[in-house]
Order: C-alpha cells, then structure tokens, then sequence
C-alpha cells in the first residue's frame, strides 16, 4: 500500500511589521542596525503540510486561526492527492498527518470530517512535544530565512513573501535527513 506522510502544523499570529526607518546593512565592523520602532499592520497564520518523502510545502495563509480555517486546509491538502493513486493495488493512497494536540485539530467538525475519510489518517505527536514534528523544522526555517528581518507594508505583503518563499522552496525541495549536522532530524516514522 503507497502512502503519503505529511508533517502538518501552523504558525500562528505572524506580524506584519515595517519599521519607522530604513535597515542600515552590515558593514566592516558594524552589525546590522534597525530602529526599534515599528508599525505593525496586522497578523496572518500560515497552515503548511510538509510531505515528508520529497520536502515539499503545501501551504496556505488566512488571518485567523480556528478550526474552520484548519478544515479548509485539510480540505485543500486532501483535493491536492485526489487524484494519487497506489501502483500497484489502484487505490486511493493514503495520507498520513503528523500533528500536535492544539483542540483546532480535535474539534467535532473536523473529527466528523476526518471520519468521513478514511485515506486520511492523523498522529498526534505527545503533548508538549510539537518539536518533534518535523514541519516545525521548517518553520524554524521561514521565521529565519524569511519573517525574522523582514519589511511588510502589509498583511497581504506579508502574505505575497511567505508565497514566494514556499513557491522557491518548493522548485529546490528535498527531504529532510537525519543525522548529526543536518538540517533535521525526523524522530520516528510513518
């Protein structure tokens, strides 16, 4: 039987914030500076299914976080395998959801969903251990790599970054390794 295993996970209350006054660049001698000041136009949440085999992101963002926005995007991660099917046997593959324990995952919608699908099946990871997960490896990564020093004249600029960077991840994704002195180390197995 193929099956697909996804690391699923959100980032919750991303702010969009641009600051008062240019960033002055490194120089020889001088760290990065910025202001301390800054406007903050407003927050998204970043829902991402990270497929374990390939390392590739399907994502989206929406301003809030509940569990009705966690149901469309379980909705859109089940319509992008729609169509995926096991070689061998012609069925459906199976999907495979690592996630953490937030009560968005448990609510009576979203189990009432799930049950109604049974290529579907979710894990939760421990409670107070969402790190194992490894979409928070990746998150680890877009907060670095992509929020942490940016500039957002707004939530939908915001949002049009965080597209970027999930749409160039994805044309050089690879899996994530384990090992000491690799990017991450997946705990475990589907």
């Amino acid at each position: 039987m193929t099956r697909s295993c996804f690391a699923r996970g959100e980032k919750s209350q991303i702010q969009a914030l641009d600051r008062t006054m240019a960033v002055l660049p490194m120089q020889p001698g001088l760290i990065e500076r910025r202001s301390s000041d800054y406007v903050r136009h407003g927050t998204t949440t970043l829902f991402a299914a990270l497929e374990i085999a390939t390392g590739k992101v399907n994502a989206v963002t929406r301003p809030r976080h509940r569990h009705e926005e966690f149901l469309a995007f379980l909705r859109q991660v089940d319509r992008a395998y729609k169509d995926a099917v096991d070689p061998d046997t012609g069925e459906r593959v199976q999907l495979h959801l690592v996630m953490d324990n937030y009560a968005t995952h448990k609510h009576k919608d979203v189990r009432a969903w799930l049950e109604g699908r049974p290529h579907i099946h979710v894990h939760f990871t421990p409670t107070h251990a969402s790190w194992m997960n490894l979409v928070e490896v990746w998150f680890s990564l877009i907060e670095r790599q992509a929020i942490r020093r940016g500039v957002f004249k707004s939530v939908q600029d915001l949002n049009n970054k965080l597209r970027a960077y999930i749409t160039g991840w994805n044309k050089r994704a690879h899996p994530f390794t384990q090992g000491v002195g690799k990017v991450g180390v997946w705990v475990g197995g589907c």
